[in-house]
């Protein structure tokens, strides 16, 4: 019996998260799924159906409902073993018990008095010269984006997989690619990043 695409797509993307986890970190997700109230209005569905290891950033921009929904997602990735990191918010992330907290580059600097309170840190970066600016002791891995063309609006020109791979070798902690990554072109950067979606993971494993 063929596949149905939903499971084609969810084979593809372990089977890349499980070759970006040979080069990562052990304490890093190989993957991670960025939750948007517009773009994944229901995180919980899929955040039911994610591999053991990988992660959840929760981006909640002030929602009304962001506690509840905080803590929902909190319970899930304990009952499932996944990481949840909290985007812009160490006050949630400490009430709802979350691994960590993921920073914006603009408010990097925010993040230096929060090292030693949480398991995980992450950071947004677009290119070398933002990538440079991040302190290893500081943060645990780089979200870098866009590797491919991309729906969010703030995507700049796509950096492509040659740049990103480069962009790994020297940079000072661990890359995700992020932007447009998806089932069809997550093998194509996993041997070089870990792997970060929003439509990319929310399609596959959404119930």
């Amino acid at each position: 019996m063929a596949q149905k695409p939903q499971d084609e797509a969810r084979r593809k993307l372990i089977s890349a998260a499980r070759r970006a986890g040979c080069h990562l970190p052990s304490w890093l997700p190989p993957a991670l799924f960025l939750t948007d109230p517009q773009r994944t209005p229901d995180p919980l569905s899929v955040a039911e159906h994610l591999p053991a290891g990988w992660g959840i950033i929760y981006r909640h921009y002030g929602a009304a409902h962001r506690l509840w929904q905080a803590r929902q997602l909190s319970d899930i990735a304990n009952r499932r073993g996944l990481a949840l990191l909290i985007s812009a918010d160490p006050g949630l992330a400490i009430k709802v018990g979350a691994a960590g907290v993921h920073w914006p580059f603009s408010q990097k600097d925010k993040a230096r008095k929060w090292r030693g309170r949480f398991d995980l840190m992450s950071v947004s970066a677009h290119g070398r010269e933002e990538l440079r600016q991040i302190d290893a002791h500081i943060f645990d891995a780089a979200l870098v984006s866009a590797v491919f063309p991309s729906k969010s609006p703030s995507a700049g020109s796509p950096l492509g997989t040659l740049t990103l791979r480069n962009l790994s070798k020297h940079s000072p902690v661990p890359l995700y690619g992020l932007g447009g990554v998806n089932s069809h072109n997550a093998s194509s950067i996993c041997d070089a990043a870990g792997l970060a979606a929003i439509e990319g993971i929310r399609d596959p494993f959404r119930s």
